[in-house]
Protein backbone atom coordinates (compact mmCIF):
# COMPACT_ATOMS: atom_id res chain seq x y z
CA UNK A 1 0.00 0.00 0.00
CA UNK A 2 3.22 2.59 1.22
CA UNK A 3 4.11 1.68 -2.29
CA UNK A 4 0.64 3.10 -4.15
CA UNK A 5 1.03 5.91 -2.48
CA UNK A 6 4.35 6.53 -3.01
CA UNK A 7 3.60 6.70 -6.42
CA UNK A 8 0.78 8.52 -6.13
CA UNK A 9 2.63 11.39 -4.25
CA UNK A 10 5.30 11.24 -7.19
CA UNK A 11 2.44 12.13 -9.84
CA UNK A 12 1.19 14.46 -7.91
CA UNK A 13 2.15 18.07 -9.59
CA UNK A 14 0.62 21.14 -7.75
CA UNK A 15 3.16 20.67 -4.55
CA UNK A 16 6.39 20.49 -4.29
CA UNK A 17 7.50 16.67 -4.98
CA UNK A 18 10.46 14.79 -2.61
CA UNK A 19 10.04 11.03 -4.38
CA UNK A 20 11.39 7.95 -3.37
CA UNK A 21 13.91 9.75 -0.99
CA UNK A 22 11.12 10.89 1.55
CA UNK A 23 11.07 7.23 2.81
CA UNK A 24 13.68 8.69 5.17
CA UNK A 25 11.76 10.63 7.27
CA UNK A 26 9.59 9.66 10.13
CA UNK A 27 6.04 9.48 9.93
CA UNK A 28 5.52 11.74 13.15
CA UNK A 29 1.86 11.70 13.50
CA UNK A 30 1.56 7.57 14.21
CA UNK A 31 -0.16 6.73 16.81
CA UNK A 32 -0.49 10.26 18.29
CA UNK A 33 -2.99 11.93 20.45
CA UNK A 34 -5.41 13.38 17.75
CA UNK A 35 -8.84 15.12 18.42
CA UNK A 36 -11.59 16.97 15.98
CA UNK A 37 -14.57 19.11 16.37
CA UNK A 38 -17.14 15.87 16.26
CA UNK A 39 -17.43 12.80 15.80
CA UNK A 40 -19.81 10.83 13.44
CA UNK A 41 -20.72 7.35 15.26
CA UNK A 42 -17.24 5.35 16.13
CA UNK A 43 -14.71 7.26 13.06
CA UNK A 44 -12.64 8.29 16.21
CA UNK A 45 -9.95 11.21 15.28
CA UNK A 46 -7.48 8.33 16.24
CA UNK A 47 -8.22 6.46 13.75
CA UNK A 48 -6.41 8.72 11.08
CA UNK A 49 -3.50 8.05 13.00
CA UNK A 50 -3.81 4.23 13.04
CA UNK A 51 -1.22 2.98 10.26
CA UNK A 52 -4.66 1.89 8.19
CA UNK A 53 -6.07 3.08 5.07
CA UNK A 54 -6.58 -0.24 3.20
CA UNK A 55 -10.53 0.46 3.44
CA UNK A 56 -11.41 3.90 2.36
CA UNK A 57 -15.03 3.37 3.52
CA UNK A 58 -17.76 5.54 5.83
CA UNK A 59 -18.08 2.17 7.54
CA UNK A 60 -14.60 0.76 7.22
CA UNK A 61 -13.43 1.21 10.59
CA UNK A 62 -10.07 2.87 9.75
CA UNK A 63 -11.47 6.16 9.09
CA UNK A 64 -11.89 9.55 11.28
CA UNK A 65 -15.39 11.11 10.11
CA UNK A 66 -17.68 14.00 11.86
CA UNK A 67 -21.09 15.37 11.37
CA UNK A 68 -21.85 18.43 9.02
CA UNK A 69 -20.85 21.68 10.69
CA UNK A 70 -20.16 25.33 10.22
CA UNK A 71 -16.79 24.89 11.18
CA UNK A 72 -14.88 20.91 10.60
CA UNK A 73 -11.31 20.55 12.70
CA UNK A 74 -9.04 17.80 12.84
CA UNK A 75 -5.84 17.81 14.83
CA UNK A 76 -2.52 15.31 16.14
CA UNK A 77 -0.55 16.29 19.08
CA UNK A 78 3.40 15.40 17.81
CA UNK A 79 4.56 15.01 21.31
CA UNK A 80 6.86 17.79 21.11
CA UNK A 81 8.29 20.63 18.56
CA UNK A 82 9.16 18.73 15.54
CA UNK A 83 10.66 20.01 12.25
CA UNK A 84 7.92 19.34 9.61
CA UNK A 85 9.32 18.76 6.20
CA UNK A 86 5.52 17.74 4.44
CA UNK A 87 2.20 16.31 5.48
CA UNK A 88 0.51 13.17 3.65
CA UNK A 89 -3.56 13.27 3.79
CA UNK A 90 -5.83 10.22 2.65
CA UNK A 91 -9.29 11.48 1.96
CA UNK A 92 -12.50 9.29 2.30
CA UNK A 93 -13.53 7.57 -1.31
CA UNK A 94 -15.92 4.89 -0.10
CA UNK A 95 -13.39 2.97 -2.42
CA UNK A 96 -14.82 4.11 -5.57
CA UNK A 97 -12.59 6.14 -8.39
CA UNK A 98 -12.00 9.58 -7.10
CA UNK A 99 -12.99 11.52 -10.00
CA UNK A 100 -15.42 14.68 -10.04
CA UNK A 101 -18.35 11.94 -9.68
CA UNK A 102 -17.30 11.08 -6.18
CA UNK A 103 -19.63 12.39 -3.73
CA UNK A 104 -16.64 12.99 -1.45
CA UNK A 105 -14.72 15.78 -3.56
CA UNK A 106 -17.58 17.96 -2.66
CA UNK A 107 -16.49 18.07 1.08
CA UNK A 108 -12.08 18.02 0.69
CA UNK A 109 -12.83 21.61 -1.57
CA UNK A 110 -11.85 24.64 0.48
CA UNK A 111 -9.62 22.89 3.29
CA UNK A 112 -6.81 24.43 4.80
CA UNK A 113 -3.54 23.15 6.50
CA UNK A 114 -2.54 24.67 9.89
CA UNK A 115 1.06 24.48 11.81
CA UNK A 116 1.04 25.65 15.63
CA UNK A 117 2.70 25.50 18.69
CA UNK A 118 -1.04 24.83 19.91
CA UNK A 119 -4.14 23.43 19.94
CA UNK A 120 -5.42 26.79 18.29
CA UNK A 121 -4.54 27.06 14.62
CA UNK A 122 -4.91 30.81 14.76
CA UNK A 123 -2.08 30.75 16.95
CA UNK A 124 -0.28 28.96 13.77
CA UNK A 125 0.77 29.58 10.76
CA UNK A 126 -1.88 28.72 7.52
CA UNK A 127 0.63 26.51 5.58
CA UNK A 128 -1.77 25.73 3.19
CA UNK A 129 -5.21 26.81 1.71
CA UNK A 130 -6.65 25.04 -1.56
CA UNK A 131 -8.45 28.37 -3.45
CA UNK A 132 -8.28 26.70 -6.86
CA UNK A 133 -9.51 23.06 -7.01
CA UNK A 134 -12.66 21.75 -8.38
CA UNK A 135 -14.08 18.65 -8.04
CA UNK A 136 -12.34 17.27 -11.10
CA UNK A 137 -9.17 18.72 -10.08
CA UNK A 138 -8.52 17.94 -6.31
CA UNK A 139 -6.09 15.35 -5.77
CA UNK A 140 -6.56 12.60 -3.39
CA UNK A 141 -4.15 11.42 -1.47
CA UNK A 142 -1.97 14.70 -1.45
CA UNK A 143 1.17 15.69 -0.11
CA UNK A 144 1.91 19.24 1.16
CA UNK A 145 5.28 20.54 1.47
CA UNK A 146 5.42 22.52 4.70
CA UNK A 147 9.07 22.94 5.91
CA UNK A 148 8.51 24.79 9.17
CA UNK A 149 9.07 23.85 13.13
CA UNK A 150 5.57 22.98 14.89
CA UNK A 151 3.83 20.54 17.31
CA UNK A 152 0.62 20.56 16.47
CA UNK A 153 -0.68 20.14 12.98
CA UNK A 154 -4.23 20.88 11.94
CA UNK A 155 -6.71 20.34 9.28
CA UNK A 156 -9.03 22.45 8.95
CA UNK A 157 -12.61 23.21 6.44
CA UNK A 158 -15.26 25.87 7.18
CA UNK A 159 -18.50 26.74 5.50
CA UNK A 160 -19.33 29.74 6.84
CA UNK A 161 -19.73 32.59 4.28
CA UNK A 162 -22.00 31.51 1.28
CA UNK A 163 -22.70 31.76 -1.20
CA UNK A 164 -19.21 28.92 -1.81
CA UNK A 165 -17.85 28.18 -4.98
CA UNK A 166 -19.33 25.70 -7.17
CA UNK A 167 -19.03 22.21 -6.57
CA UNK A 168 -18.31 22.85 -2.53
CA UNK A 169 -20.38 20.97 0.14
CA UNK A 170 -23.08 23.04 2.54
CA UNK A 171 -21.29 21.98 5.42
CA UNK A 172 -18.38 20.82 6.13
CA UNK A 173 -16.59 17.56 7.39
CA UNK A 174 -14.00 15.46 8.50
CA UNK A 175 -13.68 12.20 6.48
CA UNK A 176 -9.99 11.80 7.24
CA UNK A 177 -8.75 7.89 6.75
CA UNK A 178 -5.00 8.82 7.19
CA UNK A 179 -2.67 12.07 7.95
CA UNK A 180 0.92 11.35 7.99
CA UNK A 181 3.57 13.81 9.17
CA UNK A 182 6.51 13.26 7.71
CA UNK A 183 9.97 15.00 9.59
CA UNK A 184 12.63 14.84 11.99
CA UNK A 185 13.04 16.20 15.52
CA UNK A 186 14.05 19.61 16.30
CA UNK A 187 17.86 20.17 16.00
CA UNK A 188 17.88 18.00 13.00
CA UNK A 189 18.31 18.47 9.06
CA UNK A 190 18.04 16.05 5.90
CA UNK A 191 16.15 13.27 4.95
CA UNK A 192 18.11 11.08 7.00
CA UNK A 193 17.31 13.28 10.04
CA UNK A 194 21.06 14.21 10.96
CA UNK A 195 21.46 16.17 14.15
CA UNK A 196 22.31 19.78 13.39
CA UNK A 197 25.69 21.01 14.53
CA UNK A 198 26.14 23.71 16.75
CA UNK A 199 24.69 26.53 15.76
CA UNK A 200 25.23 29.81 17.54
CA UNK A 201 22.77 30.50 20.16
CA UNK A 202 21.02 26.95 19.67
CA UNK A 203 19.26 27.95 16.89
CA UNK A 204 17.97 25.04 14.54
CA UNK A 205 19.62 24.72 11.59
CA UNK A 206 18.33 24.72 7.96
CA UNK A 207 15.95 22.06 7.43
CA UNK A 208 17.78 21.01 4.52
CA UNK A 209 20.78 21.82 4.44
CA UNK A 210 21.90 21.67 8.23
CA UNK A 211 23.96 24.85 7.33
CA UNK A 212 23.35 27.63 10.60
CA UNK A 213 22.27 30.68 9.87
CA UNK A 214 24.29 33.01 12.22
CA UNK A 215 27.23 30.41 12.42
CA UNK A 216 28.73 28.53 15.11
CA UNK A 217 29.25 28.33 18.65
CA UNK A 218 32.38 28.92 20.32
CA UNK A 219 34.79 26.29 19.24
CA UNK A 220 32.91 24.73 15.96
CA UNK A 221 33.47 25.55 12.97
CA UNK A 222 32.48 24.73 9.37
CA UNK A 223 29.30 25.51 7.24
CA UNK A 224 27.30 22.53 9.47
CA UNK A 225 29.10 23.67 12.58
CA UNK A 226 29.86 20.22 12.65
CA UNK A 227 33.89 20.50 13.49
CA UNK A 228 35.69 21.31 16.51
CA UNK A 229 38.43 23.74 16.50
CA UNK A 230 41.94 22.51 15.68
CA UNK A 231 45.38 23.09 15.11
CA UNK A 232 45.66 24.30 18.59
CA UNK A 233 42.42 26.95 18.14
CA UNK A 234 39.62 27.60 20.58
CA UNK A 235 36.72 30.31 20.76
CA UNK A 236 34.49 32.16 18.15
CA UNK A 237 35.28 31.16 14.26
CA UNK A 238 38.38 29.35 16.05
CA UNK A 239 40.39 32.63 15.70
CA UNK A 240 41.97 32.21 19.15
CA UNK A 241 44.92 30.18 19.88
CA UNK A 242 45.59 28.06 22.50
CA UNK A 243 48.25 28.85 25.28
CA UNK A 244 51.23 26.40 26.08
CA UNK A 245 49.13 23.39 27.13
CA UNK A 246 51.44 20.90 29.00
CA UNK A 247 53.37 18.16 26.17
CA UNK A 248 51.66 20.66 23.38
CA UNK A 249 48.63 19.22 24.28
CA UNK A 250 45.43 21.01 22.13
CA UNK A 251 43.61 23.49 24.68
CA UNK A 252 39.92 22.90 24.78
CA UNK A 253 38.35 23.81 21.79
CA UNK A 254 35.32 25.85 23.14
CA UNK A 255 36.91 28.11 26.08
CA UNK A 256 41.05 27.49 25.94
CA UNK A 257 41.64 26.31 29.03
CA UNK A 258 44.36 23.26 29.08
CA UNK A 259 43.43 19.61 30.31
CA UNK A 260 46.30 18.21 31.91
CA UNK A 261 48.21 21.85 32.88
CA UNK A 262 50.48 23.72 31.44
CA UNK A 263 54.18 23.81 30.29
CA UNK A 264 57.10 24.38 32.19
CA UNK A 265 57.34 29.15 32.91
CA UNK A 266 53.34 29.24 32.34
CA UNK A 267 50.14 29.94 34.39
CA UNK A 268 46.88 30.60 33.81
CA UNK A 269 43.34 28.72 33.19
CA UNK A 270 44.77 28.61 29.26
CA UNK A 271 48.14 28.63 29.59
CA UNK A 272 48.67 32.02 28.29
CA UNK A 273 50.80 33.72 31.18
CA UNK A 274 54.55 33.44 31.88
CA UNK A 275 55.44 33.08 35.66
CA UNK A 276 56.22 36.53 37.22
CA UNK A 277 59.56 38.02 38.22
CA UNK A 278 59.82 35.54 40.99
CA UNK A 279 58.79 32.19 40.33
CA UNK A 280 59.80 29.80 37.65
CA UNK A 281 58.83 26.24 36.15
CA UNK A 282 55.65 23.48 36.48
CA UNK A 283 52.68 25.60 37.46
CA UNK A 284 55.28 28.47 38.17
CA UNK A 285 55.55 27.07 41.92
CA UNK A 286 59.84 27.21 41.66
CA UNK A 287 61.05 30.68 42.98
CA UNK A 288 63.44 32.11 41.35
CA UNK A 289 66.83 32.36 43.17
CA UNK A 290 69.15 35.85 43.83
CA UNK A 291 69.70 37.39 39.93
CA UNK A 292 71.64 40.30 39.73
CA UNK A 293 70.23 43.51 40.65
CA UNK A 294 66.87 42.43 41.24
CA UNK A 295 66.24 40.74 38.25
CA UNK A 296 63.67 37.91 36.75
CA UNK A 297 65.04 34.55 36.07
CA UNK A 298 64.12 32.68 32.83
CA UNK A 299 60.23 31.60 33.59
CA UNK A 300 61.02 28.38 32.29
CA UNK A 301 64.06 27.02 34.13
CA UNK A 302 65.39 29.47 36.46
CA UNK A 303 68.39 30.80 35.01
CA UNK A 304 69.13 34.30 35.51
CA UNK A 305 70.82 35.80 32.86
CA UNK A 306 72.71 38.17 34.00
CA UNK A 307 74.94 36.25 37.23
CA UNK A 308 74.04 36.36 40.81
CA UNK A 309 73.95 38.81 43.91
CA UNK A 310 76.75 39.19 45.59
CA UNK A 311 77.36 36.28 47.73
CA UNK A 312 75.10 33.87 45.67
CA UNK A 313 76.48 31.58 42.55
CA UNK A 314 75.21 28.49 40.36
CA UNK A 315 72.96 28.88 37.08
CA UNK A 316 70.21 29.51 39.08
CA UNK A 317 71.81 31.70 41.49
CA UNK A 318 70.17 29.38 44.39
CA UNK A 319 73.44 28.47 46.34
CA UNK A 320 75.34 30.67 48.45
CA UNK A 321 78.98 31.42 48.79
CA UNK A 322 81.04 28.13 50.81
CA UNK A 323 85.07 27.06 51.50
CA UNK A 324 85.73 30.37 52.87
CA UNK A 325 84.66 32.61 50.13
CA UNK A 326 81.80 35.76 49.69
CA UNK A 327 81.23 38.48 47.34
CA UNK A 328 80.11 38.33 43.35
CA UNK A 329 80.63 35.23 41.69
CA UNK A 330 81.91 34.08 44.86
CA UNK A 331 85.64 35.48 44.52
CA UNK A 332 86.75 36.88 47.85
CA UNK A 333 88.60 35.33 50.44
CA UNK A 334 87.31 35.43 53.58
CA UNK A 335 89.49 37.10 56.79
CA UNK A 336 90.53 35.13 59.57
CA UNK A 337 87.49 34.40 61.00
CA UNK A 338 86.84 33.03 64.81
CA UNK A 339 87.65 29.92 65.15
CA UNK A 340 87.67 29.42 61.32
CA UNK A 341 84.48 30.11 61.19
CA UNK A 342 82.92 31.11 57.39
CA UNK A 343 82.11 34.96 56.94
CA UNK A 344 79.01 36.60 55.80
CA UNK A 345 78.30 34.91 52.03
CA UNK A 346 77.20 38.33 50.95
CA UNK A 347 79.53 41.29 52.26
CA UNK A 348 82.84 38.98 54.07
CA UNK A 349 81.81 40.14 57.39
CA UNK A 350 83.06 37.61 60.48
CA UNK A 351 80.03 36.91 62.42
CA UNK A 352 81.95 36.10 65.32
CA UNK A 353 84.83 38.40 65.57
CA UNK A 354 88.61 37.94 64.20
CA UNK A 355 91.18 35.24 65.22
CA UNK A 356 93.68 37.13 67.35
CA UNK A 357 95.84 39.31 65.40
CA UNK A 358 93.24 40.39 63.00
CA UNK A 359 90.96 43.10 63.07
CA UNK A 360 88.07 44.73 61.03
CA UNK A 361 84.58 43.71 59.84
CA UNK A 362 86.22 40.92 57.38
CA UNK A 363 89.13 40.17 60.01
CA UNK A 364 91.49 40.81 56.75
CA UNK A 365 93.64 43.73 58.62
CA UNK A 366 96.74 42.50 60.78
CA UNK A 367 96.48 44.07 64.57
CA UNK A 368 100.30 45.67 65.39
CA UNK A 369 102.17 44.09 68.63
CA UNK A 370 100.09 45.23 71.76
CA UNK A 371 101.69 44.90 75.37
CA UNK A 372 102.38 41.41 76.55
CA UNK A 373 100.98 40.14 73.95
CA UNK A 374 97.55 40.72 74.41
CA UNK A 375 94.92 40.53 71.04
CA UNK A 376 94.04 43.66 69.39
CA UNK A 377 90.38 45.35 69.21
CA UNK A 378 88.78 43.24 66.66
CA UNK A 379 86.86 46.28 65.34
CA UNK A 380 89.33 49.40 65.16
CA UNK A 381 92.49 46.99 65.99
CA UNK A 382 93.36 49.20 68.97
CA UNK A 383 95.25 47.42 71.68
CA UNK A 384 94.09 48.60 75.20
CA UNK A 385 96.73 48.32 77.04
CA UNK A 386 99.11 50.13 74.72
CA UNK A 387 101.71 48.69 72.25
CA UNK A 388 104.97 46.52 73.10
CA UNK A 389 108.53 47.71 72.78
CA UNK A 390 109.57 49.26 69.88
CA UNK A 391 106.17 50.41 68.03
CA UNK A 392 103.61 53.14 68.74
CA UNK A 393 99.97 54.28 66.95
CA UNK A 394 96.79 53.67 67.60
CA UNK A 395 97.21 49.79 66.05
CA UNK A 396 100.90 49.46 67.65
CA UNK A 397 102.07 49.08 63.51
CA UNK A 398 104.27 51.27 63.72
CA UNK A 399 108.13 51.73 64.42
CA UNK A 400 109.39 53.65 66.81
CA UNK A 401 110.79 56.72 65.15
CA UNK A 402 114.33 58.04 65.14
CA UNK A 403 115.61 58.80 68.90
CA UNK A 404 112.65 56.42 70.65
CA UNK A 405 112.94 53.08 72.03
CA UNK A 406 111.11 50.96 74.36
CA UNK A 407 107.09 50.32 75.52
CA UNK A 408 104.99 52.84 73.14
CA UNK A 409 108.23 54.02 71.98
CA UNK A 410 108.03 55.98 75.85
CA UNK A 411 112.08 56.11 76.37
CA UNK A 412 114.00 58.72 74.41
CA UNK A 413 117.69 57.41 73.05
CA UNK A 414 120.57 58.94 74.78
CA UNK A 415 121.56 62.24 73.08
CA UNK A 416 125.15 60.78 72.08
CA UNK A 417 123.89 57.41 70.36
CA UNK A 418 124.23 56.59 66.61
CA UNK A 419 121.57 54.24 65.74
CA UNK A 420 119.55 53.47 68.92
CA UNK A 421 118.00 50.48 68.89
CA UNK A 422 114.13 51.22 69.05
CA UNK A 423 113.61 47.42 71.13
CA UNK A 424 116.68 48.23 73.96
CA UNK A 425 117.89 51.60 73.02
CA UNK A 426 121.41 49.93 72.30
CA UNK A 427 123.23 52.35 69.98
CA UNK A 428 123.80 50.00 67.46
CA UNK A 429 126.65 52.60 65.54
CA UNK A 430 128.77 53.47 68.37
CA UNK A 431 128.90 56.56 70.59
CA UNK A 432 129.55 60.10 69.41
CA UNK A 433 133.21 61.08 70.30
CA UNK A 434 134.28 61.13 74.10
CA UNK A 435 131.06 58.92 75.09
CA UNK A 436 130.91 55.48 75.92
CA UNK A 437 128.45 53.14 77.41
CA UNK A 438 125.39 51.23 75.90
CA UNK A 439 123.47 54.45 75.64
CA UNK A 440 126.47 56.29 75.11
CA UNK A 441 125.63 57.83 78.40
CA UNK A 442 129.51 58.42 80.15
CA UNK A 443 132.60 60.16 78.70
CA UNK A 444 135.30 58.69 77.70
CA UNK A 445 138.66 58.93 79.19
CA UNK A 446 139.71 59.82 75.78
CA UNK A 447 137.94 62.71 76.58
CA UNK A 448 139.10 63.23 80.31
CA UNK A 449 142.60 62.79 79.52
CA UNK A 450 142.45 65.55 76.48
CA UNK A 451 140.75 68.07 79.35
CA UNK A 452 144.07 67.43 81.83
CA UNK A 453 146.51 67.34 78.89
CA UNK A 454 145.46 71.34 78.33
Amino acid sequence: MYAVVLLMFCMCSWVALLCPSVQAYENLALHQPAWQSSTSLSNTADRAVDGRYTDLAWNGEQCAASGGEQTAEWGVDLGGLKNIHHVFIQYMTDNIVWDKDNYYTQEFLGFSVYISNTTNEEDGVLYFRDTNYTRATIPNPVNITCPYRGRYVIYYNNRTHPPYPEGYSGDARIRLCEVEVYGCDVYTYGVDCKRCGNCSGGVQCDNVTGTCPNGCDLGMYGDECDRECGNKTYGMECKEQCGNCSNGEPCHHVDGTCPNGCDAGIYGDKCDKECSNTTYGVECKELCGNCSNGEPCHHVDGICPNGCDAGIYGEKCDKECSNNTYGVECKELCGNCSNGEPCHHVDGRCLSGCNAGSYGVTCKESCGNCRNGEPCNDVDGSCRYGCDVGVYGKTCDEACPPGRYGINCGIPCGPNCQGCNRFTGVCEFGCLPGWTGTSCEKRSNYMFRLRLSY
